[in-house]
């Protein structure tokens, strides 16, 4: 083989596992996608221990990866049994309070919390965290390979097979997820394997035999062992072998029948070595599967503890859902909260559009000139030699390409679908096909001499990207604050001096004082509150710091929970007298009620127990909450009170909303008018839907009708009119003490409900929680 007298490539695989190296040994520990509950599962089997079974009442440190398929896990087990990882309850010391998944402006991203323990020199748990991701890298180096190889099979002109595995090597999330206990990494490279065996196969057919079918059994059964998305590959493998049927020398046989024949008859039995290699590799798992869940695949006990979407998401949905998407695709670190800037992402998908674009070309192409779809010639140009063989064999690799992003798409649509995983990541075992397609579109567009110039700085500006990404994007989400100097604090806006004190000891945390930048909110807006903070002790407990917007009701109606440091710096880390400042953006829903008087109270209390500390000094002594001071929620201009523009199917706008009441006692009733428009002529009369909801499905109150009971059919609004329709929301007798939801919504018919629109064409819920009630006794 030639691979290794090609330089460029060889460079590219070390530039590769250097870049992965680095992300494995700077990432903090478990601050990689879903890491936290990936590793549990590698220790629990580097022990010997069983294989847990999901419990949705009792989920285990691995959560929902018990339900993925065990032989990554097993592998890396395996690789650092030798290690005593006993300390990981320690060293795995979980942010209760993290924004998974949602990009704040204030911070709190940390999936756990770190220590000193995480630097070197490793040892327990941070040294099988780190071999496990440096062996991840190791499989992810694999993958690039292959990509490479696959890209042969395709381009006679090193740049473009070269630039197919740069895009696999340096889009910034997929070598992210390579320096991570990932099981994504060995899905990717078994992928990778067999995509290029089929590809390979197919143009050499000839030179097929049982061992290579019991090679590809081999293959799928310990990918279809290591993750569901490589269940695709099974129907193209059994594709490949008609395909390579196909191709079999006609001289050997006598009468069109016995060609059938032996076709047919080496389809069947190279399927039977295939797949029966494979079922006997990875079947077991998924009869116990069947067994313990009474579901092949598992999904109805990995939903059980992932949890799901409040209702299934249409397409139209998901489609709403590809910003995101193809963020977590190029890169959406930590726990898919921590974006990269906006102009990479421009640049990234600019990129992939140009691909696109040039892939649509190239299919009109070929169709047009009945050319084959293999863009591969000796010479390097985009032409290929007369070939014997039926065109939809000669077009069969190209195809196989297209159906394996195809199959990931479908399985992740079906996916996402039920819970919310909209997730670009999710289709990285079919990394190698995406890159080859790019670069095929690519290649459409772009001159042949201007290629290597092109397609190199392409490579180079994704790999800078993502060299730069662990030093400039990751590792200042995670940087310990910074304590405060003493003309900080002489410069502290408002002084409190509060001290806050438990049994155990009188004075732990005294908070210095406070800047508010506005004293006065709207709904839909946000309050920016900075803290200053000051320990009095070394404390033995992780005190979490709320800070609440209190209704004159006292309903809390904004919020923000997080440990101290925006989560970085929990109590136990901190040394007597130290400092810092923390500032917290807390963002008042659209539907508040307003206008209202509100006051800020701000506290401390242990996540675990709910134990809150008491103030212990000034005017406010013994309180479990201190006041800061009043605000105003003022109240946003609008032709209703309350004014909304909550899109409903692009149909109906709930304009706005009032309540007589918002304190109420059990079997009264509250008086709430709506306030609707039509956004276009509805041919269909809705049902308007308002609850008091409580905890869970509950419901304590609820008035279902046509609006205005009635006399204001949906089917008979103008366009741009406000309707007014009032309903009395009476409680039930028994309904306890408490704050409950008020959600309204629109149903048909058929009780099928009006899907929310957001400004952005993304669709969500089916209802809109509006502002919330008291019920007191």
């Amino acid at each position: 083989m030639t691979l290794f007298r090609a330089r460029p490539v060889v460079v590219l695989l070390a530039v590769f596992a250097l870049l992965g190296a680095v992300f494995a040994v700077t990432t903090p520990l478990f601050e990689a996608s879903d890491e936290l509950w990936h590793y549990p599962m590698v220790q629990q089997l580097s022990r010997g221990g069983p294989l847990p079974v999901q419990d949705p009442a009792n989920v285990g440190a691995w959560r929902q990866e018990a339900s993925q398929p065990p032989l990554y896990y097993y592998l890396m087990g395996w690789a650092t049994a030798w290690i005593d990882a006993g300390d990981m309850a320690q060293v795995r010391r979980l942010n209760p309070h993290v924004d998974n998944g949602i990009v704040t402006p204030d911070g709190n991203t940390n999936l756990a919390v770190h220590t000193a323990a995480e630097r070197w020199p490793w040892r327990g748990t941070v040294l099988a965290v780190r071999l496990a991701r440096l062996l991840s890298v190791l499989m992810s180096v694999g993958t690039v390979l292959f990509t490479y190889l696959l890209a042969r099979e395709f381009f006679a002109d090193e740049p473009s097979s070269l630039l197919a595995a740069a895009l696999v090597a340096f889009t910034p999330m997929f070598a992210f997820i390579s320096g991570a206990v990932n099981n994504d990494n060995l899905a990717s490279l078994l992928s990778a394997v067999i995509l290029w065996s089929l590809v390979y196969f197919v143009r050499r057919a000839d030179r097929f035999n049982w061992k290579h079918a019991l090679g590809l059994g081999l293959l799928l059964g310990l990918a279809a062992l290591t993750k569901q998305s490589a269940l695709g590959l099974f129907p193209l493998t059994g594709l490949t072998f008609i395909a390579v049927s196909c191709q079999l020398p006609a001289v050997s046989f006598g009468r069109t029948s016995i060609i059938r024949h032996a076709k047919r008859s080496f389809v069947i039995r190279h399927s039977l070595i295939t797949f029966g290699l494979a079922a006997l590799v990875s079947g077991w798992w998924y009869v116990r599967n069947l067994v313990l869940y009474g579901d092949l695949l598992g999904w109805n006990a990995f939903i059980a503890v992932l949890g799901k979407r409040a209702a299934p998401a249409s397409l139209a949905q998901l489609w709403g859902e590809r910003t995101s998407f193809t963020r977590s695709y190029w890169g959406l670190f930590g726990g898919v909260n921590v974006p990269m800037p906006d102009w990479i992402y421009t640049v990234l998908n600019l990129i992939a559009l140009t691909a696109i674009i040039g892939l649509l070309v190239f299919i009109l192409q070929r169709l047009l000139s009945l050319s084959p779809f293999l863009p591969v010639s000796h010479s390097g140009k985009d032409s290929v030699a007369p070939s014997p063989l039926p065109r939809a064999i000669r077009a069969f690799p190209f195809l196989l390409l297209l159906a394996q992003l195809a199959l990931l798409l479908y399985g992740l649509v079906q996916w996402a679908t039920i819970t919310w995983s909209s997730q670009g990541r999710l289709v990285f075992s079919g990394i190698s096909a995406i890159a080859v397609l790019l670069v095929i579109g690519l290649r459409a567009l772009t001159p042949q001499r201007a290629r290597p110039v092109a397609f190199g700085a392409i490579g180079l500006f994704m790999a800078a990207v993502s060299f730069a990404v662990p030093f400039a994007i990751i590792a200042p989400k995670y940087a310990d604050p910074p304590r405060l100097t003493d003309s900080q604090i002489a410069a502290i806006p408002h002084r409190t001096d509060a001290d806050f004190g438990s049994l155990t000891f009188p004075a732990e945390m005294r908070l210095l004082g406070y800047g508010l930048e506005a004293d006065a909110v709207n709904p839909g807006g946000s309050l920016r509150l900075t803290l200053y903070w000051q320990s009095l002790v070394a404390m033995d407990r992780d005190w979490s710091v709320f800070v609440h917007v209190v209704d004159d009701n006292g309903i809390v109606v904004a919020q923000r929970d997080t440990y101290p440091g925006m989560g970085l710096m929990p109590a136990r880390k901190w040394a007597i007298g130290h400092t810092l400042a923390d500032t917290y953006v807390l963002a008042l829903p659209a539907t508040t009620y307003a206008p209202a008087a509100a006051r800020l109270e701000i506290g401390l209390y242990d996540y675990a127990t709910g134990e809150r500390l008491l103030i212990v000094s000034g005017d406010q002594s013994g309180k479990d909450a201190l006041t800061l001071v009043p605000l105003t929620i003022a109240a946003n201009a609008g032709e209703a009170p309350n004014p909304q523009a909550l899109n409903f199917d692009n149909q109906i706008q709930l304009a706005g909303y009032s309540m007589d009441r918002r304190t109420v006692a059990p079997g009264q009733a509250v008086t709430l008018t709506l306030y609707w428009r039509g956004l276009k002529p509805i041919h269909t009369n809705y049902s308007v839907f308002a609850h008091v909801r409580g905890q869970g499905e509950a419901l304590w109150a609820g008035a279902d009708s046509w609006p205005q009971n009635g006399a204001a059919p949906t089917a008979a609004w103008t366009p741009g009119a406000l309707i007014a329709e009032t309903r009395a929301l009476t409680l039930k007798p028994d309904t306890p003490p408490g704050v409950y939801d008020v959600e309204v919504g629109l149903y048909d018919a058929s009780g099928n409900r009006l899907q929310l629109v957001l400004p952005d064409g993304r669709r969500t819920d089916n209802f809109v929680f509006l502002c919330k009630i008291r019920v007191q006794p």
